[in-house]
């Protein structure tokens, strides 16, 4: 079979359009939509938990048409060109491209498994290996903290003395702080709550930049701490937060500003 010249043509042609429409999702009026812009699209819905199949594909096919021929609309109206649209568009664009300069960050910067072990063992070492469950009343003046101390040592209830604490998560009930670690309290108040025997109160008010405080020993106990494997993904989180902020803050150095 000899095929006319001009039929031979015809099919060269096609052959060599062919790869570069598969390139397209459509055309619209025109104006070719890109597949590489459903595969963004369907890369972002997988990320979020939608599996990809043909019925997702399908969606993602109508919604860029649809996109395609609205926003071709607004810039024939010339809304595309309006201050406000460019600035929208600036913003959406620095988002897109920080996400993918932390994501490149971490990616080359990524938390190793001593790191984690390292703060875990920090965490360890400041925990200690005790709980206290304590109770405190907290006031405003040294004066008022010392009355309480001399009614606690009369008989009064320490319960019924921490109603007038200035401590509104506690006050309601007694005073009760449940079972904490001495690193949970700030320095002044755990030292003195620590030195204290069962059901000893502070002989003296202990003063924080809080206030005056009266500090009743209820119990303790040995410390029951997470295992690393519990707690493994929050310390990682941690420490990829505090690595982008110091990424952060050497740019910003760096950074000439006027």
């Amino acid at each position: 079979m000899t095929l006319k010249p001009a039929r031979l043509l015809m099919l060269l042609v096609t052959a060599v359009a062919l790869p570069a429409f598969a390139q397209n999702l459509a055309v619209v009026n025109g104006k070719p939509v890109p597949s590489s812009r459903a595969d963004a699209m369907i890369k972002q819905l997988s990320a979020q938990g939608q599996p990809d199949s043909p019925q997702l594909r399908a969606m993602v096919k109508e919604e860029l048409i649809n996109r395609e021929i609205l926003i071709q609309e607004a810039d024939k109206l010339g809304l595309s060109n309006s201050a406000d649209v460019k600035n929208q568009v600036e913003i959406a664009r620095q988002s897109i491209a920080i996400r993918a300069l932390v994501q490149d960050y971490l990616k080359k910067n990524p938390v190793k498994d001593s790191e984690i072990q390292a703060e875990y063992d920090k965490f360890k070492s400041q925990a200690g290996d005790k709980e206290y469950h304590a109770r405190h009343i907290l006031v405003d003046k040294e004066e008022d903290a010392k009355a309480i101390i001399t009614k606690l040592k009369g008989g009064a209830k320490f319960e019924d003395l921490a109603k007038q604490s200035k401590d509104p998560g506690s006050a309601g009930n007694g005073g009760d702080l449940d079972w904490a670690s001495p690193a949970s309290f700030v320095k002044p108040f755990s030292d003195a709550m620590v030195a204290l025997q069962k059901g000893q109160v502070t002989e003296a008010p202990v003063k924080t930049q809080y206030g005056y405080h009266v500090i009743k020993l209820e119990d303790v106990r040995a410390a029951k701490l997470p295992s690393l494997e519990e707690v493994k993904p929050q310390i990682a989180e941690s420490l990829q937060q505090k690595k982008l902020q110091a990424y952060q803050e050497d740019l910003r150095k760096k950074a000439k500003i006027q």
